[in-house]
């Protein structure tokens, strides 16, 4: 039986052997990936190192990969949305477990364990702003998984379906993946817990109403008048749904770890927001 072999319009190797976008080679991937939004929190995590061995970056995607005690540790800058999501975790799987001069897939495959650490805002009142919130699942409510084929088990299945009747919002087809249990038992053991959303945008599709009319009206409320079996929708931001999503469909671990900036119900915004980020950026470094 023949090996397939991945096009060159599919996968796109750069003349230096790099991977497309973020612009790595293979050997510039730990087995430990944390992600963040904003590449200027890259630094602000890798300063934390005992050493850094690489700095690269293109575009918004930033990386820095060093060493904390005797573990490697990737720091990746991913953009803003699930849009970015999906460039981030299909390279990174592709230079973990594909092999760039055949351009086919390895016999071995290699499993990441990747966390998300990023900022987000309550839509349940006993959620403060600073608490720091572990993502049981993410629930996304735009369109990236509409083009692939689906990998969830059937309690994930099952969820999604009470959310989306609760919701009332169909024509979205929210899609719905937990998160990696070894990863939530060893970094979010004793953190707050939620089902996070996932919003394709930050001002309508989060229920924000600046100058435009919102479709769906009362979507906070909505929202966080879900509960089932002790699960809630705990907070919205525009990442970890897709995460969640592609790391199952790969078979990677993944973790979105949150820091709450801003209270919704009570509209509220953090007053010091550096503080509690940089809070979470420690906890999550003595917890992996």
């Amino acid at each position: 039986m023949s090996i397939q072999k991945i096009s060159e319009a599919d996968l796109i190797i750069n003349p230096d052997g790099s991977i497309y976008h973020l612009n790595l080679l293979p050997e510039d991937v730990a087995d430990i990936v944390i992600t963040v939004g904003d590449p200027d929190r890259v630094g602000e995590v890798s300063k934390h190192f005992d050493s850094i061995d690489l700095k690269k970056g293109k575009r918004e995607f930033i990386t820095h990969t060093g060493n904390l005690g005797n573990k490697r540790i990737t720091v990746l800058s991913t953009g803003i949305g699930t849009d970015n999501i999906d460039i981030v975790l299909n390279e990174l799987d592709a230079l973990v477990n594909i092999d760039f001069e055949t351009r086919t897939v390895k016999s071995e495959l290699r499993s990441l364990d990747i966390i998300r650490i990023g900022t987000s805002g309550s839509i349940r009142e006993d959620i403060p702003v600073g608490s720091i919130l572990a993502s049981t699942h993410g629930l996304g409510l735009d369109a990236l998984m509409d083009f692939y084929e689906p990998n969830n088990n059937i309690e994930d299945v099952y969820l999604q379906q009470k959310i989306t009747k609760h919701l009332g919002l169909e024509q979205l087809r929210p899609y719905l993946t937990a998160g990696s249990s070894k990863l939530l038992h060893q970094i979010g053991h004793d953190l707050l817990q939620g089902i996070t959303v996932t919003a394709p945008g930050f001002y309508s599709p989060q229920g924000r109403k600046v100058r435009a009319n919102n479709r769906f009206e009362g979507l906070i409320d909505k929202l966080s008048s879900f509960e089932h079996q002790n699960q809630k929708l705990t907070n919205l931001e525009m990442e970890t749904a897709g995460i969640y999503a592609l790391a199952n469909i790969f078979g990677h671990q993944a973790l979105s770890i949150n820091a709450i900036l801003a209270q919704r119900k009570k509209l509220e915004f953090a007053k010091d927001p550096q503080k509690i980020v940089d809070n979470m950026i420690k906890l999550v470094l003595e917890r992996i």
